[in-house]
């Protein structure tokens, strides 16, 4: 079950780049009216294709990264900074055994190999 989870989770979540990259390859930058993303997408127009392409391996990396620590946090393998609660995550009522991070890491390795 913790295999198909994380697969899941790769899958739900960082194949789902491409939303990000449609956003900036199509957003109308006269339309946003968030300052920041009016500047992100300045910047990414701006940028040749091998930046665009960089700019959004750098938010795949930040995903992966983001999944792994908080996986790392809710399934007990790591700590929470500033917090003593101790975390433990049952997938359909089996404890993952503080190995979810080590899975996604794992599998994520096998994707780019």
């Amino acid at each position: 079950m913790n295999e198909i989870f994380i697969k899941s989770l790769y899958k739900t979540i960082v194949q789902d780049k491409e939303l990000y990259r449609n956003q900036l390859d199509n957003s109308n930058i006269d339309k946003v009216t968030e300052e920041y993303l009016k500047q992100v997408l300045e910047l990414y127009n701006d940028a040749s294709q091998d930046k665009k392409d960089a700019l959004v391996d750098f938010i795949e990396l930040i995903m992966i990264d983001t999944i792994s620590n908080m996986l790392g946090i809710i399934d007990g393998s790591s700590t929470l900074s500033g917090c003593d609660a101790e975390s433990k995550l049952y997938l359909d009522g089996i404890d993952t055994d503080n190995e979810l991070q080590d899975l996604f890491l794992e599998y994520v390795e096998e994707i780019d190999e």
